[in-house]
């Protein structure tokens, strides 16, 4: 890839463009963001989420950072677990407006707090969480070194970094399949219920061009993560990378 240049969708733009780009997408998206992933995996993101929950092992004495937290799924799920203390963190706006008002209505407000933040600068102090969570936000990021890096500096010693993330299928069969759903149908579904077929064909194009497995659990590892570990799910069209700062 060239300097200055990355990737939104399958098109190449200046790296400068990018933010406000995705920031449009999920403006977009933001009231129908469940429809949205209900759609892009079937549903099975909640089973997947469930499992991501465990994997991060909600303890009352933890503190959480859930990264593009979204519409507060991970943070809720969090607290319901008992985990502690969370912060649910969103670069946009109108995203983390609709996970304030979900975690709000659904009682979950106590011990969570809001931040709109850029997941490459967080404005918080190292070393100050036990856990750090992303849950379908990293592909969407113009610089995924500086996100890891991010996660690192702000983790306790013995503190760990999850990430679940749609990624590289391992199952050749599937493959056919998996292209028609993400590049034929999901954009016609995306137009028809939410009025934006763009948006849709966008996040199809975005998770072919996700790091795989390997090349991620690479990236946790230059970023000094030990004991970096991926699991796959549903055949690889999602996975969760993880890793400590030891």
């Amino acid at each position: 890839m060239q300097d200055g240049v990355t990737d939104f969708g399958f098109r190449q733009v200046d790296r400068a463009e990018k933010k406000p780009l995705v920031r449009a997408v999920f403006d977009s998206v933001a009231s129908r963001y469940d429809v949205m992933n209900d759609l892009m995996s079937l549903g099975i993101h909640r089973l997947w989420k469930q499992i991501f929950l465990t994997d991060l092992d909600p303890r009352p004495h933890k503190t959480l950072l859930d990264l593009a937290g979204g519409t507060g799924d991970i943070t809720m799920g969090w607290r319901k677990k008992g985990g502690g203390p969370a912060v649910l963190s969103d670069i946009n706006e109108a995203m983390l407006r609709v996970g304030r008002d979900r975690v709000m209505d659904r009682g979950f407000a106590e011990d969570v707090s809001f931040l709109v933040a850029d997941a490459e600068k967080l404005p918080l102090p190292e070393q100050s969480v036990e856990t750090v969570s992303m849950a379908f936000g990293l592909r969407n990021c113009t610089d995924k070194a500086a996100v890891l890096a991010e996660a690192y500096r702000v983790l306790k010693p013995g503190g760990r970094f999850l990430c679940l993330e749609f990624s590289a299928v391992q199952i050749a069969a599937l493959l056919p399949i998996y292209d028609a759903w993400s590049f034929k149908v999901l954009p016609r579904l995306g137009q028809a219920i939410a009025g934006d077929g763009d948006s849709y064909q966008y996040l199809a194009e975005s998770i072919r061009m996700f790091p795989d497995q390997h090349t991620l659990a690479g990236m946790f590892a230059a970023a000094g993560f030990a004991r970096v570990k991926v699991r796959n799910l549903s055949g690889g069209i999602a996975a969760i990378h993880s890793g400590w700062r030891l």
